[in-house]
C-alpha cells in the first residue's frame, strides 16, 4: 500500500466520518442538486475591471454541496488531480463545518488552493472523474468547495502554514515564479531545502499576475498564497533574469545544487497573414501584460494601452476569453471572438464562454482571418474573414476547419488581439548549454522526475509543455521536487 493509500485509509477510519455516513444515506446525497455559483450581474461587471465575477459560496451552500460527496472508498476524483489533493477529506470537513481543517488539508498537497479553486479546469480534471457522472448526475463542485475553504481561512485571519522539515542546508534555485515554480518552491521548502525563486519581472506570480485578469483571479489572492510560501522560508528575488543577470555558472558559484526551470511560454505566436504589422494589432500576451501588470488601462499610466471600440480577438482558448472580456471592460462597444472552428471545439472553459456571452461578447465561429486592412496612417481598420466548415478530424482529434470557397466577408475593427498560442521562452534553452531541446523549443525532461539532460537542472510547466494549464504546471512542480529531492539525498 502506498503512502497516499495509507493516508486515505487512515482518514476514512476517523470516527466522525462514520457519523456523517449515518446522518444521510447515499441515495439522499445523490438527490441534492449541484450548487450554482453566486455571480456579479453581467451588465454591471462588464464595466468594472477589478471586481471578481464569481463571488464564492456561502457557508450554508458549501456544507450542502459537501453533502453530495459520497466519500468513495477509492476516490476516483483524486486520480484526476495532478497534485493529488485529498479531495474527500477536505470536502467531508466542510460538511461538518470544520472549514479551517479543510483548508489545512488542502495545503498539505497544494501550494495555491485559492488560485486553483478559481482557475483550475476542474471539469476536465477531478470533477470529470466524479462517481456522480456514472449515475447521470452532475459532479460534486470540487473547485467551488476548494475556493470556499481557502477563502474562509484567509478571511478568518487564521492562516495555517504547512509543516516544514528541519533545514538541511542545501540551496536550490527556481527560475520563474509562475504556478510551476511556486509549487516546486513549496514542496522543497517542506522538505527542508533553502529555496530561492528568481523572477524576471518586478512582481512575483508569473502568469497568475500578468496573464489572468483580476475579474477572474484578484492579485490579492495570489499575494496571500505567495506570503504563505515566504512564511515557509522561501526567498524571492525580482528583476533578475536568469541567463542574463545571472548565468548557470553564477548559480553554481552561489552554492545552488539544483535548479528548477519554470520560465514559461511567453513568446506569442502570430498567423503570418498580411497586415499583422499594422498599428492596433497585438498579441494577447502584450495586451494582458500591459493591462494586468502595468496598469495600462489607467488614464494616467506611463504606458497606456489602446482602447478599441470595435475589438476582435482571434482564438478560442481561455486567454482569448480573458482578452475579449478585458476589452469589453475597457469600453469596446463591439467585442468579438473570431474562431475557425465551432463553439464545441473551443478549448476555453465552458464557464468562461458563458461569462463572455453574458457580458455581450459576439462569437464569430467558423471564421478565420486572412488579412487585416489599414488606413493611410497604418492603423488597422478592417479584417477579411474566410468562412469555414468542419471536415475530418485532425491530429488533435477535433474536426479540421476547411475554407468555404468564395465565402469571404469584411468586418470593421480598430483593434485586433491575436491569441493563437504561445511558444516557450527561448532564453534558458539558449543560455544553459547541454539541455536537450525539442523542435518546438521546449526543454526535454524525464516524464517521472522532470529531470533534464543537465543532471542538476529540472524543468516543468509551459517551458516543457508549451501552453498548458495552471494545475498541470503545479503537478510538474511537485514531480520535479520529488525527483530533485531523491537525487540530492
Amino acid at each position: 500500500m502506498t503512502e497516499q493509500e495509507q493516508l486515505i485509509a487512515s482518514r476514512r477510519a476517523e470516527p466522525w466520518r462514520e457519523e456523517l455516513r449515518k446522518q444521510m444515506k447515499n441515495k439522499e446525497r445523490t438527490e441534492i442538486p449541484r450548487v450554482k455559483m453566486n455571480e456579479l450581474d453581467p451588465e454591471y461587471r462588464s464595466h468594472t475591471r477589478r471586481e471578481e465575477v464569481n463571488l464564492g459560496l456561502t457557508a450554508e451552500q458549501a456544507r450542502r454541496e459537501a453533502q453530495r460527496c459520497l466519500d468513495c472508498p477509492k476516490p476516483t476524483c483524486m486520480q484526476g488531480c495532478p497534485v493529488g489533493i485529498q479531495i474527500p477529506s477536505f470536502i467531508k470537513n466542510i460538511e461538518r463545518g470544520e472549514f479551517l481543517e479543510a483548508a489545512r488539508i488542502l495545503k498539505e498537497t497544494s501550494a495555491l488552493p485559492a488560485v486553483c479553486g478559481r482557475v483550475c479546469p476542474q471539469e476536465k480534471q477531478c470533477e470529470s472523474q466524479c462517481i456522480h457522472l456514472k449515475m447521470g448526475k452532475e459532479p460534486v463542485a470540487i473547485g467551488y468547495l476548494e475556493r470556499f475553504a481557502a477563502d474562509y481561512e484567509r478571511e478568518s485571519g487564521h492562516i495555517s502554514v504547512p509543516e516544514v522539515a528541519p533545514a538541511n542546508g542545501i540551496k536550490v534555485a527556481v527560475v520563474g515564479s509562475g504556478p510551476a515554480g511556486l509549487s516546486f518552491a513549496g514542496e522543497m521548502a517542506k522538505r527542508g531545502y533553502d529555496v530561492t525563486v528568481f523572477e524576471a519581472l518586478h512582481e512575483i506570480g508569473g502568469v497568475l499576475k500578468y496573464g489572468i485578469p483580476e475579474f477572474r483571479l484578484p492579485n490579492q489572492i495570489v499575494d496571500v498564497e505567495i506570503d504563505g510560501l515566504r512564511k515557509m522560508g522561501v526567498h524571492f528575488v525580482t528583476n533578475c533574469i536568469i541567463g542574463k543577470t545571472l548565468s548557470y555558472d553564477d548559480l553554481h558559484d552561489d552554492g545552488f545544487r539544483g535548479i528548477f526551470v519554470a520560465s514559461g511560454a511567453g513568446l506569442p505566436n502570430f498567423m503570418g497573414i498580411p497586415g499583422e504589422n499594422l498599428v492596433g494589432v497585438m498579441s494577447s500576451n502584450e495586451y494582458l501584460t500591459r493591462v494586468n501588470l502595468m496598469d495600462a488601462a489607467d488614464p494616467d499610466s506611463d504606458t497606456p494601452v489602446m482602447e478599441g471600440k470595435r475589438v476582435a480577438v482571434i482564438g478560442g482558448g481561455n486567454t482569448a476569453m480573458d482578452s475579449v472580456r478585458t476589452a469589453r471592460r475597457l469600453g469596446a462597444q463591439r467585442a468579438m471572438i473570431v474562431y475557425r472552428r465551432s463553439e464545441e471545439e473551443m478549448p476555453a472553459r465552458v464557464e468562461e464562454v458563458k461569462h463572455a456571452k453574458e457580458e455581450g461578447v459576439e462569437f464569430l465561429t467558423l471564421h478565420n482571418p486572412i488579412e487585416y486592412l489599414g488606413d493611410e496612417r497604418g492603423r488597422v481598420r478592417q479584417m477579411r474573414l474566410q468562412k469555414m466548415q468542419l471536415g475530418e478530424p485532425d491530429a488533435s482529434g477535433r474536426r479540421r476547419p476547411v475554407p468555404v470557397e468564395g465565402a469571404i466577408e469584411t468586418v470593421d475593427v480598430d483593434e485586433v488581439i491575436v491569441s493563437v498560442g504561445v511558444s516557450p521562452n527561448p532564453l534558458i534553452p539558449r543560455a544553459f548549454k547541454g539541455l536537450e531541446i525539442s523542435k518546438k523549443g521546449t526543454i526535454v525532461v524525464d516524464e517521472a522526475s522532470r529531470r533534464s539532460a543537465l543532471p542538476d537542472v529540472y524543468a516543468g510547466g509551459d517551458i516543457v509543455r508549451g501552453g498548458a494549464t495552471v494545475i498541470l504546471a503545479m503537478g510538474d512542480g511537485k514531480k520535479a521536487a520529488e525527483g530533485m529531492d531523491n537525487a540530492l539525498r
